[in-house]
This record gives structure tokens, C-alpha cells and sequence, in this order.
């Protein structure tokens, strides 16, 4: 799928929304805030439901083989401009609390499998820090826990539409490595908070999570009727 045909996608999407911005990978910060107008999320579950559930369940397959392409051509220093700001704010409390010292000296690899990213994470000086794997292999470095996920569970955990704990039994999570590392990672993964996210982020994630959740279980009630 070239980046031509992902550009339209969401170009269409948005308007079915309400939303007249254009998404384009060189302002994806941008385009992340301005996906969902701001009147939208108090009635997000009566717009969900205008949606035909083939359709919405259609979306939530395709969105990660249409973002894989895009999201290989945005460079690591990109991805970590991105990313890092989001998880500081996101765990300002831990960091804060002390509760990241777990990783002084040692690396977290974060995976979101279906879009094929991964990350590493360190905490030095009191702040975190992130790797890529070129980085890790070039100081001959291996990381010491894992953790994996795909999109959608990460933002159904993040929206606290999902518990971190049933999606691990269910192996849709998986903490790999070192066990004590583990336990930690689990830890922080229950004091994420998106409170402390830029309220337009906030609604975001809000939404997505909503939309995958409600879609999932009207698509496991069909199942039984």
C-alpha cells in the first residue's frame, strides 16, 4: 500500500467524521491532535454507533498494514521526538516517584507487533532515555526485559478500556526476560496515565480506545446470534 493511498484513507475517514484536516506524514504530530474534532468525543459512542460495524471492523483491520509502510519511512530520531515527550508525561509520576530506577543500567524493549516497532528504554540520570537498535548493537548491548503488544491493545490499556493483567493472561501482552524486570514493567504499565497528556491527545486516545472496544464486542454479540 503506497503512502498516496494511506494519505487518502485518512483523508476519507476524517471527513466522516467532520473533520476537514488533511494527514500527511511530514506533520504527523499535528495531524495525531487534529484527527477527531473537539465537539465529537462527548458524543463519541452515538457517532461510533451511525458507523456500519463491517465497516468500523474493516478500519481496524486494515489501519496497521496502512500505517507499516509510513511509519518505515519516518526515521528514528523522528519516532523518538515523538514518542519519548509522550511517555515523560505519561508516567510523570513514576519518574518522579522513583519508580523508573529499576531501569538504571539496563534496557526495555517495546514492541507493537502488527505495525512492526520497537524501541528501547533506559533510565540515566533521572530521566529516560531511548535507543535504537543500531544504537544498542553498536555498544554491543541486549536488552534485559521485553515487553509486546499490538496497536490497538496498547491504546485499549492506555484508555483503560482493557486491564493490563487479562490481556497478559490471554498472552495479548507479553513480558519477556528478566522476571523481577518484569514485574516492574507490569507495574508501570497499571500507572499509565493519560491524564497527563495534552487534552487533545487525551481525547484521541479516548476515542480510539472506545471505537475498538465497542466494535469488538458488537462484533462478538453477532457472533453468538
Amino acid at each position: 500500500m503506497n503512502l498516496l493511498f494511506s494519505e487518502n484513507y485518512f483523508i476519507w475517514y476524517k471527513s466522516t467524521l467532520g473533520a476537514t484536516n488533511v494527514f500527511k506524514l511530514s506533520s504527523l504530530p499535528q495531524a495525531a491532535v487534529n484527527l477527531i474534532p473537539d465537539n465529537l468525543i462527548s458524543n463519541d459512542k452515538k457517532m461510533i454507533a451511525r458507523l456500519p460495524l463491517k465497516l468500523r471492523a474493516r478500519m481496524i483491520d486494515v489501519m496497521p498494514k496502512l500505517l507499516r509502510p509510513s511509519l518505515r519511512l519516518l526515521p528514528f530520531s523522528a519516532q523518538k521526538a515523538l514518542l519519548l515527550p509522550a511517555l515523560i508525561s505519561v508516567f510523570q509520576e513514576a519518574i518522579e516517584d522513583g519508580d523508573f530506577e529499576f531501569l538504571q543500567d539496563k534496557w526495555l524493549k517495546i514492541s507493537i507487533i502488527d505495525l512492526e516497532l520497537d524501541w528501547w528504554l533506559s533510565f540515566d540520570q533521572d530521566k529516560l532515555v531511548m535507543a535504537s537498535m543500531s544504537e544498542l548493537k553498536s555498544s554491543d548491548i541486549i536488552e534485559d526485559v521485553s515487553f509486546s503488544a499490538t496497536g490497538d491493545d496498547l491504546i485499549l490499556i492506555a484508555g483503560r478500556k482493557q486491564d493490563p493483567d487479562t490481556l497478559f493472561f490471554q498472552r495479548r501482552l507479553k513480558i519477556e526476560g528478566d522476571t523481577e524486570l518484569g514485574l516492574e514493567v507490569k507495574n508501570l504499565i497499571d500507572a499509565i496515565d493519560i491524564d497527563q497528556l495534552p487534552s487533545s491527545v487525551h481525547s484521541l486516545v479516548a476515542f480510539g480506545a472506545t471505537f475498538l472496544q465497542n466494535t469488538r464486542d458488537e462484533l462478538a454479540n453477532s457472533s453468538r446470534v
